[in-house]
Formats: C-alpha cells, sequence, structure tokens
C-alpha cells in the first residue's frame, strides 16, 4: 500500500509538473524558515561538545546585592569567588560546581622577542574540566593541585598553538600572556563561540592572577560566575532547594553590614539562561514560547492556505477516479486517508529539501545567523554538523511536515471524500 502512495504522487508529479513544482517550491521555503528559527534556537540550548552536559546545566551567572541604607536600589552583576565558594560551590547535591571569569578578555599572547596577538582568554577553577567535556588532542587540564598552588599554567587551542609553536605538541612550552610567561599543559580542539559558558581560545587557574580581589561591595561582588552540573535533570528541584537553603545562610552573614543578595529565582536551566540579558532582570520563558509558537503558527498557515488551492485544483482532475473507488466499495475514510498519504509524500520530499536548503543557509550564514547581540568576540562561530544536526532537527522537521500537510490537504481530501458517488463519475466535485 505505501508503495503505492509513492507511485501514485510520481504519476501525479509528472501529470502536473508545474504546480508540483510550485507546491514543493512553497512547502520547502515554510519548512526552510521554520527550521532555521528551530536551528537558531537549538544551537543554544541543543547539546554539543564541549557543552554536552547542557541538559544537566544549572547557571548562576549574575546576581543582585541590596543594602538597607541604599533603599530601593541594587547593585548588579557577577559575584566575588568568596560569594561563589559559599553559596554554591558548598553544594552536596550536583556532581560538580565550577567557578569561572564572567567574561572572557581579550589578551596579548607571543614568544619572547616576538610579535604579539590577541586571543580570547577565560579564567577558571579545575572543576571547570569536569564539568565541561573538551577534546585534548595533548596534554591534559590543569589539576586541582596545580589550581591551589596558582602556577602559570594553560590550555590553548590548536589554532593558538599553531599560531605560537606551529605544531599541536606544545605541552611544556612556554609563551607570554600579556607578558607574564605561562607553561602550556594542554591543548584542545578550537571551540565554537556558539559554546558561549565554554569558549576561548585561552584558559588559565584564575588562582594565578589577582582575579579573586577583583571585587566591590564588601567583597560580596566581583566578577566570578557559577555553573553547575546536576548528575540528573530530575535533581534541579532539591538542587534549588539547597541553593536556598545556603541564599538564606549567607544572607545572615552578610546581613550584619546591611546586605543582602538577590537571586530572582537562579540557578536557571540552559533555556532560561539564554534568555538572561541582565542581573536585575528575569527571563519570561513562557512568554518567549508563546511567540515561537505564533511565528510557527505564520510560517505554517500562510503557506498552507496557498497550497490548499493547489492541492483542490489537482483533486478535480481526480475526482472521476474517486466517484470509481467509492462505487467498488472504497470509504469516505479510505479515500481521504489515500489523498492525505499521497500528498504526504510530496510534502516530505519539500520538507527533505527545505532542511538541506536550512542547513546550507546555516552554513553560508553563520556569521548572521549565529553572531550574539553583544558579542564577546570578534571570532565567527564555527558551525558544524554536529552543532546542527541533532535527533530533535529531523523530528521536527518531520512533524512541521506531517502538520503542514494536514493544514494543506486535508479539507481538500475531507470535501473530496464526501462527493456523492453519481456526481464524483460525473467530473462533479461538490457534496
Amino acid at each position: 500500500m505505501i508503495r503505492q502512495y509513492f507511485i501514485q504522487a510520481w504519476v501525479q508529479l509528472r501529470q502536473q509538473p508545474l504546480i508540483s513544482a510550485v507546491g514543493i517550491a512553497g512547502t520547502a521555503l515554510a519548512i526552510f524558515l521554520i527550521m532555521l528559527v528551530v536551528m537558531i534556537q537549538q544551537v543554544q540550548v541543543a547539546p554539543f561538545a564541549p557543552e554536552s552536559n547542557r541538559d544537566r546545566f544549572l547557571h548562576v551567572r549574575y546576581m543582585s546585592v541590596g543594602n538597607k541604607s541604599w533603599g530601593d536600589g541594587t547593585s548588579n552583576g557577577p559575584m566575588s569567588v568568596r560569594t561563589a565558594q559559599a553559596c554554591f560551590q558548598s553544594l552536596k547535591t550536583p556532581e560538580a560546581v565550577s567557578i569561572y571569569s564572567t567574561w572572557i578578555t581579550s589578551t596579548p599572547v607571543c614568544l619572547p622577542g616576538q610579535p604579539s596577538t590577541g586571543v580570547d582568554m577565560l579564567q577558571t577553577d579545575d572543576v571547570f574540566w569536569r564539568v565541561f567535556d573538551f577534546s585534548f588532542t595533548a596534554g591534559k587540564p590543569y589539576d586541582k593541585a596545580t589550581f591551589d598552588a596558582g602556577l602559570p599554567v594553560a590550555v590553548i587551542t590548536e589554532s593558538v598553538s599553531r599560531y605560537l609553536f606551529g605544531t599541536v605538541e606544545a605541552v611544556g612550552r612556554e609563551f607570554l600572556l600579556s607578558h607574564a610567561p605561562y607553561k602550556v599543559c594542554g591543548v584542545v580542539k578550537d571551540v565554537s563561540t556558539l559554546a558561549a559558558t565554554a569558549y576561548a581560545q585561552v584558559w588559565i587557574p584564575f588562582t594565578s592572577t589577582d582575579f579573586k580581589n577583583d571585587t566591590w561591595n564588601d567583597n560580596i561582588m566581583g566578577m566570578a560566575s557559577c555553573i553547575i552540573l546536576a548528575h540528573d535533570r530530575s535533581d534541579f528541584p532539591t538542587i534549588r532547594e539547597e541553593v536556598e537553603r545556603r541564599h538564606q545562610e549567607y544572607n545572615k552573614v552578610i546581613g550584619e553590614q546591611g546586605y543582602e543578595l538577590i537571586y530572582r529565582n537562579r540557578p536557571y536551566d540552559q533555556e532560561k539562561y539564554v534568555l538572561n540579558t541582565g542581573a536585575n532582570t528575569e527571563p519570561d520563558v513562557t512568554a518567549t514560547r508563546r511567540q515561537r509558537l505564533i511565528l510557527f503558527i505564520i510560517l505554517l498557515i500562510v503557506p498552507a492556505i496557498n497550497l490548499s488551492s493547489m492541492t483542490q485544483s489537482r483533486l478535480r482532475q481526480r475526482v472521476s477516479e474517486v466517484g470509481v473507488r467509492r462505487a467498488f466499495g472504497s470509504t469516505r475514510m479510505e479515500v481521504m486517508g489515500q489523498i492525505l498519504a499521497e500528498n504526504m509524500v510530496v510534502t516530505l520530499l519539500a520538507g527533505v529539501l527545505g532542511l538541506l536548503l536550512s542547513v546550507a543557509f546555516a552554513y553560508l550564514g553563520e556569521s548572521m545567523l549565529f553572531a550574539e547581540g553583544f558579542s564577546k568576540t570578534v571570532n565567527a562561530p564555527l558551525i558544524n554538523a554536529s552543532i546542527l544536526l541533532h535527533a530533535s532537527t529531523f523530528g521536527w522537521a518531520v512533524l512541521f511536515c506531517f502538520i503542514l500537510n494536514l493544514l494543506s490537504s486535508g479539507i481538500p481530501a475531507w470535501r473530496a471524500s464526501r462527493v456523492g458517488i453519481v456526481d464524483a463519475i460525473g467530473g462533479r466535485l461538490r457534496k
């Protein structure tokens, strides 16, 4: 039966090449636009290396602090290392909690006596390498002993290694980072800027600099952020409860100086985190989902209306066939099912074309589609198949094809199945 649907669909495409071409192009364009929206969302929330555990991430990038003497005013931004350690790294429920510098900084690197170039540097703790799954081509990350000792070591990307040393085999070699000597302990594959939390070109222990001393508001606020890795997503409620207990305990300590930390329901999961634009606001995930749903509906209904008229035109030429099938005992549901199935074959063909176009456009327009609104780096985002193509990508494509098929051929198929046998055999498409 399925083979028959494919044969019938192919015959219809050959009999009406112009209408078929317009229909396929219209469907492909609709799927193309929808899948671009899906991909833009997926690169922010779907897992890919080195952020393969995004579904288990909880983020605390910013927070606010108030003081009794300030009235309703608050100080907003990242936290200090002291606050991060007391409120988050002391948690017992998560698998790991890492502290890192909130922003990457463009820092000069060079060999002694050689010209320098700017690279994106991130300061982290040793736990950072347990949270993210970087691909090491040489060496290994700095461990707890190295971090605690504040040794000047660095993990660098392959591109930085090639620039400095002409090879990726650079472990143990020294270079100047902001005019200070650092030794390479590991080399990793280049990281896409789309991995916004893990991205850098050089990573160093923040104990090797005066990072901990860059604070304000009596060492409550600073330049640090936290990422929490849960054992499982089901642990999120328990982790948030423990976070709130630590929050209250810390507020009692700093409350002696009149301070109060304000979290605004942090930590956030990956979906909510990417919507966060500041410390003094809380993203509205429901509103964002609603806007995306409205956009999908518009992108589906508008082409469906046009495609529906084309489907109706094709059915007018097949009304006699419908009448013959009804006369030989086919039920209305069978007639309607055949029309929907045949149209679904064409819709899937167009959907594959639309998906391929969206992937190609994403590769060609990567700097336009995926650049951050307030970019931390001038580097263009690196795009590859592991970032764009997931099982969910194909799942969304098939779902939207199915919905578009129902919208564009559902009513014509229903009307065709309701035509009386005599009218159908006579070629009259009316009930």
